[in-house]
């Protein structure tokens, strides 16, 4: 079975601790499975750890949660040191955060909701997708 390299966008990160209803939850039970290796680096899982404190009464969790899932994620994931900066390729300089753990990491997929925000990308050989596209991809590899 093939091993998926990806890098999950904040906002996917988000999205999944907020609603147990949708993809991005979905996706996020995948989180430490065998066939899913996750890349993070210390800006990356900072900008997860800043997106989910300041939004954590949206959430419905309290910071020990919080903490306990980013934790988890470090522990599972590939961690990455980012030794060049490709900045900018992108409009925001978050997502060439995101662009640049990927190429690092030589992941296939971004997982984003932002799908617009990573044109481009393609010239590094890596696919933006959304939770549901990426999931979709996994199951007809499998």
């Amino acid at each position: 079975m093939e091993i998926f390299k990806i890098v999950i966008d904040t906002n996917v990160i988000f999205s999944g601790l907020f609603s147990s209803r949708g993809k991005s939850y979905e996706l996020l039970q995948l989180i430490g499975d065998e066939n899913i290796d996750i890349s993070i680096s210390i800006a990356l899982i900072l900008e997860y750890e800043d997106v989910l404190k300041r939004n954590i009464k949206k959430l419905g969790f309290n910071k020990s949660d919080i903490t306990n899932f980013l934790d988890y994620i470090c522990s599972v994931a590939s961690k990455r040191k980012i030794y060049f900066l490709w900045r900018p390729f992108l409009k925001d300089i978050k997502d060439d955060m995101v662009l640049e753990v990927a190429v690092e990491s030589e992941s296939k997929y971004i997982i984003t909701h932002n799908l617009k925000d990573f044109r481009g990308v393609e010239a590094f050989g890596i696919k933006a997708c959304s939770p549901k596209d990426f999931l979709k991809i996994k199951e007809r590899i499998k």
